[in-house]
């Protein structure tokens, strides 16, 4: 339980660190010369989409909050909830993958042997506080896709993680109200 604390309030600092260097940035950078970014970005969403898609799969490298913040000042308020759909069911989906690519390993002899040197006790305490650990990383800034992959590497059962990977499609309403509530005109 103490790991799960811990690392819940890493997420959450994480998340503090995030949403100061974005203001930061908003403040310093975009304030100045606004049309420059706005051109580059809002352009091309078909690219910003790849790009999202990229990361859910690749560990969560950019923060899916930029994105909702990228869709919030894109148009008006149907396109951004069509976009924060979008952006959750890939994510939940991107999870999945990356959990199945997990019990791929689960199931290798030459994984297991690995696992059995390098990786003593953790795939027993993934497998009992799998639970958890699948809700706080849905829910916070932790690698979503690392945590699935970890999960289904020990060999939690795929209905299971299914269930509870749905807490990450209740972090991006409350993330996206949060996004919707700070970034009206």
């Amino acid at each position: 339980m103490r790991f799960l604390v811990n690392n819940g309030l890493k997420g959450l600092l994480w998340l503090s660190v995030l949403l100061a260097a974005y203001f930061l940035f908003k403040e310093v950078i975009i304030s100045r010369n606004p049309d420059v970014w706005i051109e580059k970005f809002y352009a091309r969403p078909t690219i910003i989409y790849m790009i999202y898609g990229f990361s859910e799969f690749f560990f969560g490298i950019i923060p899916p909050e930029l994105f909702m913040i990228w869709a919030i000042n894109k148009a008006d308020t149907a396109h951004y909830l069509i976009n924060l759909g979008f952006f959750a069911v890939v994510s939940y989906a991107m999870g999945y993958i990356n959990f199945l690519i997990g019990q791929f390993f689960y199931k290798n002899e030459k994984f297991k042997q690995m696992e059995r040197r390098l990786l003593k006790g953790t795939v027993d305490m993934v497998k009992k506080y799998g639970l958890f650990l699948i809700i706080v990383a849905a829910l916070t800034p932790l690698p979503w896709s690392a945590v699935s992959l970890l999960v289904g590497s020990s060999g939690y059962p795929s209905k299971r993680y299914l269930k509870y990977a749905l807490f990450r499609l209740l972090r991006f309403a409350v993330y996206g109200y949060i996004i919707f509530q700070t970034h009206q005109f």
